[in-house]
């Protein structure tokens, strides 16, 4: 295959005829263009890095800004533009990203997330006995994505949080329209303040009344003693709110699929439960269902692999491409439930803004998988997955339904 060597748009789309895969211009960049120029939508450009250790090499180096106010940065629709105003730590550099990042750490260390398993079991039980009882399985299916993919994490982070699960829908509408790739700037902005006054609102009442979870623990412990403000705790919410709820949920409902199809691994992991946690890191390799990032941009310049990379010039970092790459995973297009160095994926990222809720995740994808393959043994989709809408028009990927049916 050769290689362009004008910018082309970013690869986003898998292939037409296998929804699992990452775009399949990955494959030919990672071994004769790794790292390259693409175009983005607003006309800049910027380099797309595909090969494993040169995308390390990258999240792992703070010269290389996760600030969306530095001059270069390859701005997106979900990254909101380059204002100031209630961004969150992960569009931070150092030393404030820290100061912030540090705040809510705690929250989410494998100790405390693990004590959370019980209940998360529980609201997956709950869930799937809902599911048992739904009526009009054998017509058209149940969806999995809004009985159970959704629901979970939603739950469990509007419980973290302190917000009403009542208002689910009204955050997780907007969180679509935010992360679409194709809705107008107009309409993502709209739903940008909407979002921005509900957390203004929430925080206000949090402020009169702080609960015994972590929106009410910053009002006490940094914004009452003047380390954040009102703007900063929203900000907080904003991030977490998303982040916990959108990628977990369509990872679930990949994961669900991909072993609805596959039958033989899901049967194993039936047979030996213990292999769900290597199972789950497998998944987030396989899978990797951020699609455009993350992106940096450089504030010095730098060599990356030989190749010099500019103060001022953006990158994107293609995870998925990274975590096909085969001179790490070996025949890294194939999912192997028992892969001995799958916990070495970056899915999460890597480097200081690795994601902070990768413990709550894992603990959510281990639960809802193993409860699925205990409870369902033959569930399977409903449709043809040629009718199974991929979200190719968002920025997280996954199903925006999976009808199901056992």
């Amino acid at each position: 295959m050769t290689l362009p060597t004008a910018p082309a748009p970013l690869p986003v789309a898998p292939p037409s005829d296998c929804p699992f895969e990452p775009p399949i211009e990955f494959t030919a960049l990672r071994a004769e263009r790794p790292i390259s120029k693409v175009s983005l939508p607003d006309g800049s450009w910027a380099w797309l890095v595909t090969r494993y250790a040169d995308i390390r090499a990258i999240l792992g180096d703070t010269r290389f800004s996760s600030d969306t106010t530095v001059h270069g940065y390859p701005l997106s629709g979900m990254t909101g533009g380059p204002s100031t105003q209630n961004r969150g730590f992960i569009r931070m550099d150092p030393p404030e990203h820290t100061r912030l990042r540090r705040m809510v750490t705690r929250e989410f260390m494998v100790k405390r997330v693990e004590a959370l398993r019980p209940e998360i079991q529980r609201l997956t039980d709950e869930l799937c006995d809902a599911m048992e009882r739904a009526e009009g399985r054998e017509r058209g299916g149940v969806d999995l994505v809004e009985a159970l993919a959704l629901p979970v994490p939603s739950l469990v982070i509007s419980l973290l949080l302190g917000v009403p699960y009542d208002d689910h829908t009204l955050f997780q509408r907007l969180t679509g329209t935010l992360l679409s790739r194709t809705v107008p700037d107009a309409e993502r902005e709209a739903a940008r303040v909407e979002l921005r006054d509900y957390l203004d609102e929430l925080v206000t009442a949090k402020e009169a009344d702080p609960g015994d979870d972590i929106l009410g623990r910053l009002i006490v412990e940094q914004q009452r003693t003047g380390e954040i403000t009102h703007d900063e705790v929203a900000a907080f919410a904003a991030l977490l709110l998303i982040a916990g709820h959108e990628t977990t949920a369509n990872m679930i409902g990949l994961s669900a699929l991909t072993l609805m199809r596959d039958t033989e691994t899901a049967e194993r992991l039936r047979q030996d439960p213990g292999l769900i946690r290597g199972a789950v890191e497998e998944l987030l390799r396989f899978h990797s269902i951020i699609r455009n990032g993350p992106r940096r941009v450089a504030t010095a310049d730098i060599e990356i692999d030989g190749h010099l990379i500019r103060a001022g010039e953006g990158v994107v970092a293609a995870v998925p491409s990274g975590n096909r790459d085969e001179s790490v995973f070996a025949d890294a297009d194939r999912l192997d439930v028992q892969r001995p160095n799958a916990q070495h994926h970056i899915a999460f990222g890597y480097g200081i803004h690795q994601c902070l809720g990768q413990a709550l995740a894992r603990v959510e994808l281990q639960v809802v998988l193993a409860t699925l393959l205990r409870r369902f043994p033959t569930m399977r989709p409903a449709v043809p997955i040629e009718e199974i809408p991929f979200r190719t028009d968002m920025s997280i990927y996954g199903c925006h339904t999976l009808p199901v049916t056992w």
